[in-house]
């Protein structure tokens, strides 16, 4: 009887252990742009075993948009995109690691597509010319960058030594920066990739400083993964979180929709062999991935005039701000939206009321959205910043 037992127990903990596999993973949906990050290691890392495992994940996640890096092998890459026949490729650099693209042509139309900063004065900064792709996904124009910036360095920020890893880091994401507002000012821009740097980095050494104080115009969708947990970061062997998504001001409101999610994509946990087999046969960075839940009647572009007066004051704050808009005809809702798109605070406003403040209470610093809406539409969503 107790063999039975045995045997039984056995059973349940070999189905249990396997029942989860890579095609159980998941992410992109027929309603929202998708756009994911992945270092994936001088590609093929252990050669054909690696594209078959890249086919089916990148089959399984189902995204619209993929930036690559480290492409080490352009034929195993081409090899590769004959396999993911929903997929089309772009590979076309001539650095070492290459920066590439994979998309479904069945939902993105290719604008354009082209390197920047190219020439030897950027070499520095740039080991890796940012690759651009202009796309239209359902009739509105994204502009993605994707980037590679150089690795290593002790953490401190030495501006004077253009040698210094962290100068060079910083120098690229200023000129990215740059060129964002000299190019695209008033477009979707997602500004992504490894970024070989982190965002919890002090004042003094962050290479990212420049970027986030400007909070107005750029926002790391990431942020908050890159505060909390190590569990959920990206680079697992140091652990880091160095993987990021950037976005400009016209995706805050899509970022802050309900069904819009930035996560990073633990693979490790549909293979059998865990991280050990994922880092022997994929990569050692997972992938970062954006969810945006894009709605056409509601936008930067689109907002009411009430929403042009929906504020609060201060932002960011501590423990409170009040908010205050145009005063309602009939009651409203005011959720309070984190990075993920997950309600962690509502409120009735009654009709006629103007003004309201709200207490986070014990809800942890970062970035969350503010929206406002009627019964029958979104009047606005507004950028918080908790202290």
């Amino acid at each position: 009887m107790k063999q039975i037992l045995l045997i039984i127990c056995f059973i349940v903990f070999a189905y249990s252990s396997s029942a989860q596999t890579i095609e159980n993973l998941s992410f992109g949906t027929d309603s929202t742009f998708e756009v994911l990050t992945w270092n994936i290691e001088w590609f093929p890392k252990n050669d054909q075993t690696t594209i078959d495992y890249v086919v089916e994940i990148i089959e399984a996640l189902d995204v619209d948009l993929l930036a690559i890096q480290e492409v080490d092998d352009i034929s195993s890459f081409e090899q590769m995109m004959e396999s993911l026949e929903s997929y089309n490729g772009y590979f076309e650099s001539s650095y070492f690691a290459g920066l590439a693209y994979i998309y479904k042509p069945g939902t993105i139309q290719i604008n354009d597509i082209y390197e920047i900063y190219t020439t030897s004065e950027y070499w520095s900064p740039f080991p890796r010319s940012p690759m651009v792709m202009d796309i239209d996904f359902m009739g509105e124009r994204f502009i993605i960058m994707n980037n590679h910036f150089k690795c290593c360095g002790d953490g401190s920020l030495e501006i004077n030594d253009e040698d210094d890893e962290e100068t060079r880091r910083y120098i690229a994401s200023n000129l990215l920066k740059d060129y964002v507002d000299s190019y695209f000012p008033n477009e979707n821009t997602i500004v992504l990739g490894d970024l070989n740097d982190i965002l919890t980095d002090n004042t003094e050494n962050n290479v990212f400083q420049l970027i986030l104080d400007d909070d107005e115009n750029y926002l790391f969708a990431d942020y908050e993964i890159a505060f909390g947990n190590q569990s959920e970061w990206s680079y697992p062997s140091w652990p880091s979180h160095i993987d990021h998504i950037l976005i400009s001001n016209e995706l805050f409101d899509d970022l802050g929709r309900t069904g819009s999610v930035i996560q990073t994509i633990k693979i490790e946990e549909y293979l059998a062999g865990g991280w050990t087999e994922y880092d022997e046969n994929i990569s050692d960075h997972r992938p970062l991935a954006l969810k945006l839940a894009l709605d056409p009647t509601v936008g930067i572009k689109e907002i009411s005039a009430a929403a042009m007066h929906f504020t609060s004051y201060p932002n960011p704050f501590n423990l409170e701000t009040t908010f205050s808009f145009a005063s309602l005809n009939g009651s409203a809702i005011l959720e309070i939206l984190n990075v993920q798109g997950q309600t962690v605070h509502s409120e009735k406003i009654p009709e006629g009321v103007s003004t309201f403040k709200w207490n986070a209470g014990e809800l942890p610093g970062g970035v969350y959205f503010a929206r406002l809406s009627s019964n029958t539409s979104v009047l606005a969503t507004l950028k918080l910043i908790i202290r």
